[in-house]
């Protein structure tokens, strides 16, 4: 089922703006390619002009500029940081045509206990605005004579515009989507009907138990780049599995265990309360355990989202700049026990469980 704003000022604009779009595609060909897309960290108002039921529980969202305008030029494996009407930021992958500037798509599967995100996405008409950042690409599609794509469930969102890609430059490739039914699996149904010799569809209701790494790789020649997206565990089986000499790429849409941490602590304010944070936890959960307010999003260091300022001490493993940490993925620096001091704000620490 597909919502979408009809025939209305809404739809006419993105007609508009899509054949503006087609037109300077060709221009762009005649010219002999394309320039490399450039990180856009304004503020970019979308409106939401058409909802399409992926799955029973993944919807899509086709969003064009709010003024009408082209959108900033992406590559397969981008996302885009999307600002809720509540406030909340959420990543999620750009899943359509990255010669499409008229439109993007982002397709969402609805997580009952992920923290509300999806839930207010999946309450999302035709009309609605959002503010998008972006978009930033931190799963890059790399040049390879051959490819392989491994999704499980969700995670077909980066790799669907990646598939799409290798067909476009005639270089072999492989898909292979696994989840717990053929009905849960979103956008890869599409490219069954486009291309049936490279896409495999796998549920494990349909074969009575999980894929083994085996089944997923089979065809994996030395020379195939892998990319996989999709739950920590086949990631991490996946990566095993794979010769040292394979191209492994892989992003995750949950944070990555904490392996060989050591517990330290976590000062909120010089003269703040003390944290302590297990060795096999991150800063961002165990904070979170006392203090729920405190925002984030990612939890893989990039969004920006539970990045604060560092007062005192020094971490390993930051992503966040000069002067600030981190809480999703940095450490206390130094021997265990370790402390570091950070700048919570005052409006995060008041409500404690």
């Amino acid at each position: 089922m597909t919502r979408s704003a009809g025939p209305d000022r809404l739809a006419r604009r993105a007609d508009r703006i899509a054949g503006v779009a087609a037109a300077q595609a060709v221009r762009r060909a005649q010219r002999g390619g394309t320039r490399p897309p450039a990180p856009v960290d304004r503020d970019l108002p979308v409106i939401v002009v058409e909802v399409i039921a992926e799955a029973p529980d993944a919807v899509g969202l086709r969003l064009v500029h709010r003024d009408g305008g082209l959108l900033p030029a992406w590559r397969p494996g981008a996302h885009v940081d999307v600002v809720l009407p509540s406030g909340r930021l959420r990543q999620y992958s750009l899943c359509g045509d990255p010669q499409d500037r008229a439109s993007y798509r982002i397709t969402v599967r609805r997580i009952d206990d992920g923290g509300g995100g999806s839930k207010e996405v999946h309450a999302l008409t035709p009309g609605d605005a959002l503010v998008l950042r972006g978009p930033r690409n931190a799963f890059p599609m790399a040049a390879a004579p051959e490819y392989l794509f491994v999704a499980g469930g969700i995670g077909i969102t980066p790799l669907a515009p990646m598939a799409r890609a290798a067909a476009a430059r005639g270089v072999p490739w492989q898909l292979v989507h696994t989840g717990r039914d053929l009905a849960s699996l979103p956008l890869s149904a599409a490219l069954l009907a486009q291309y049936p010799s490279h896409v495999r569809r796998r549920s494990d209701t349909g074969h009575g138990r999980r894929p083994t790494a085996a089944e997923l790789l089979d065809g994996c020649a030395p020379a195939t780049a892998v990319y996989v997206c999709g739950p920590p565990a086949m990631i991490e089986v996946l990566r095993a599995a794979v010769p040292a000499t394979t191209r492994f790429h892989s992003e995750r849409f949950s944070p990555a265990p904490v392996r060989g941490g050591s517990p330290f602590t976590v000062r909120l304010g010089v003269d703040g309360p003390a944290v302590v944070v297990p060795a096999d936890r991150s800063a961002l959960h165990a904070v979170r355990d006392a203090y729920p307010a405190v925002s984030y999003s990612c939890q893989q260091g990039f969004c920006g989202t539970c990045h604060v300022p560092l007062l005192a001490g020094s971490t390993v493993g930051d992503t966040a700049g000069p002067g600030r940490t981190a809480l999703c993925v940095a450490r206390a620096a130094g021997d265990a026990g370790a402390e570091i001091v950070v700048d919570m704000p005052a409006a995060a620490r008041a409500m404690r469980r």
